[in-house]
């Protein structure tokens, strides 16, 4: 095998990794912004487990985390939660950040 092979194999085993290690850390992303709206609509228990659980799944539905924002938007004001699409995207945002670096540390 060449260095070139080499070489290539390594950027597509890295490009792999980095894939999912994203892909972990948006569904975890997604996980704690369902429990945070869970929690802003008064869900508890199993019923705050099984809305984050739907928020995960929102972001299937397209490309792309519109889909989460829409859903997580939609039902807090269906909810009669009264939030800022700036403090959505802001929790979004910061929930990211929190949870690349629990999926970096393993946890």
């Amino acid at each position: 095998m060449t260095s070139f092979s080499k070489r290539e194999e390594a950027f597509e085993r890295k490009f792999v990794l980095d894939e999912d290690l994203r892909f972990k850390a948006m569904a975890r992303r997604n996980r704690l912004l369902g429990e945070w709206a869970a929690g802003k609509l008064g869900k508890s228990g199993q019923e705050a487990a099984d809305y984050a659980r739907s928020v995960i799944l929102a972001d299937f539905e397209e490309a792309g985390e519109e889909d989460v924002f829409r859903k997580v938007s939609g039902d807090l004001a269906a909810g009669g939660v009264t939030t800022s699409e700036t403090e959505i995207r802001e929790t979004m945002e910061r929930l990211l950040a929190a949870a690349v670096e629990e999926v970096q540390a393993g946890s």
